[in-house]
C-alpha cells in the first residue's frame, strides 16, 4: 500500500463531515498505488507527478473527482460533469460509506482507466476561445467599440473564456447585459476576470 501522507492525516481528523466517506475513498485511491499529497487543502493522489483523482467533500455529496474524466469511457454512466464550463474534469459522487462499499468495484475501475490514461500520456482536447459561443450582449459591445475590441482580444484566452462564461452564466438579458458593463473597465485595463487591480502609482 502506497505511504499516506500526514496532511492527509491531519484533513481526514479535522473534518466535520464525510469522514467516514473519504476515509473509504482514500483507501482505495491508496490501493491503486497512487501518490497521495494535499492540493488546494484537499487529499489529491497523482502518478509520477500528474494528478489523477481529488477527493471533494460538498453539502450534500462526497466527490471524487478524476481531473481527466473527459476522457474515461463510463460504462456505468455514473460521471457527473463538473459545472457547465469545466471540460475535463468528472465526478463520481456518493451521500453515505455504503454507497462507497458497494461500487468498489466501479471505482477502481475507473481510478485504473484514469492511471491508464496518465501512462498513455492523453490529453482533453479542450475548447478554444473561437469555438465557445460569445454572448449576443458581449459581441455587440465588442463590436461597438473598436478599443475595447481590441484589448478583448489582446487577453489570453484563458481570461477571455472567462469574461465570456460570466457573462453567459447570466439567465436574463438585463443580467448579462449589466455584467458586462460591469467588465468594460477591468478589459480596458487588461485585466481577467479575477485579476487584482493594478498598483497606484505614488
Amino acid at each position: 500500500m502506497t505511504r499516506t501522507n500526514s496532511g492527509v492525516d491531519d484533513f481526514l481528523r479535522k473534518a466535520k463531515k464525510w469522514q467516514a466517506e473519504m476515509k473509504a475513498l482514500r483507501r482505495l485511491a491508496l490501493d491503486a498505488g497512487l501518490d497521495e499529497a494535499v492540493k488546494w487543502r484537499l487529499p489529491c493522489y497523482s502518478y509520477h507527478g500528474h494528478n489523477v483523482v481529488i477527493i471533494q467533500p460538498f453539502k450534500d455529496y462526497c466527490a471524487l473527482m478524476f481531473f481527466k474524466g473527459a476522457l474515461l469511457r463510463d460504462p456505468k454512466r455514473v460521471l457527473w460533469r463538473v459545472g457547465r464550463h469545466m471540460q475535463a474534469p468528472r465526478q463520481l459522487r456518493f451521500t453515505s460509506a455504503r454507497e462507497i462499499a458497494q461500487a468498489a468495484p466501479t471505482i477502481r475501475a475507473y481510478v485504473r482507466e484514469a492511471v491508464a490514461v496518465e501512462k498513455a500520456g492523453l490529453k482533453v482536447k479542450l475548447k478554444t476561445t473561437a469555438e465557445v459561443s460569445v454572448p449576443d450582449e458581449l459581441e455587440i459591445r465588442l463590436n461597438a467599440d473598436r478599443a475595447l475590441k481590441t484589448a478583448f482580444g489582446a487577453l489570453t484566452p484563458g481570461r477571455q473564456r472567462a469574461y465570456i462564461y460570466y457573462v453567459a452564466s447570466a439567465k436574463r438579458p438585463a443580467t448579462r447585459e449589466a455584467r458586462v458593463e460591469k467588465c468594460v473597465p477591468r478589459i480596458r485595463e487588461g485585466r481577467g476576470l479575477d485579476d487584482a487591480a493594478p498598483p497606484r502609482k505614488v
